[in-house]
């Protein structure tokens, strides 16, 4: 795995005592990987990730690890709301739901799981540490989106995946609880059940009612990760 250098000055400290437990994973939302190298090192922008990984694999670093990347924003996991103090932020390029003719081809994501599984070895995290920046900002952001490979990264230790489509009894206030013992913020229910959908329920519209299939997925995740 090849690495190339491309250093931003938009990075922070992190706080005394954090220790790296997440890789959150972005989309870039823009026309070029070149387009958003600028901007991820552009000061005035003020936003940055340690990688950046483009179409054809290439992998770039612009914040050491030990740095704190301003990449997560306003965000929330598991209690926390530091996120970035306590994460290794990716952006992986790509354009945006239904604007890039092959969403992420089949090489960007062999570097995006080689990256996550080196990040992951070193500082120990489990494969519930990975996530995405619509799981830690509910309702403000969507990326990576929902034409992200989470199933395939999975298969390969990359963050967790549920199959299976079993019938459960639906239960709103089983499924909040499931949601908050994930991780989720739970400011709005609602608006968190939708970003969980856009994550491991991809095929159930984000606004529609409970769901044998959510519900299922919601429980079976929330055993998961209790476990880990």
């Amino acid at each position: 795995m090849t690495v190339r250098q491309r250093p931003s000055p938009n990075f922070g400290p992190r706080m005394v005592g954090d220790r790296v437990n997440l890789v959150i994973l972005h989309y870039t939302e823009m026309d070029s990987a070149a387009a958003a190298l600028e901007r991820l090192c552009d000061p005035g922008a003020e936003v940055s990730a340690h990688y950046l990984v483009d179409t054809d694999g290439s992998i770039w670093s612009l914040v050491d690890e030990s740095k704190r990347a301003w990449h997560a924003g306003v965000a929330f996991w598991a209690g926390e709301t530091d996120i970035n103090s306590r994460s290794i932020g990716i952006e992986i390029q790509n354009q945006g739901p239904g604007r890039d003719a092959e969403p992420f081809p089949r090489q960007q994501m062999d570097a995006v799981s080689l990256l996550c599984q080196d990040i992951m070895m070193r500082h120990r995290i489990g494969p519930g540490g990975v996530l995405g920046h619509s799981d830690v900002s509910v309702g403000r952001k969507v990326d990576p989106g929902p034409e992200f490979p989470w199933a395939r990264l999975a298969a390969e230790g990359v963050g967790l995946w549920v199959d299976g489509a079993a019938r459960p009894e639906l239960d709103e206030n089983r499924a909040l609880a499931a949601l908050r013992r994930i991780g989720y913020a739970m400011d709005a229910p609602m608006t968190t059940l939708a970003a969980f959908r856009l994550h491991w329920v991809p095929e159930v519209a984000g606004d529609a009612p409970l769901d044998p299939l959510t519900m299922y997925r919601l429980e079976t995740l929330a055993t998961r990760m209790a476990g880990l």
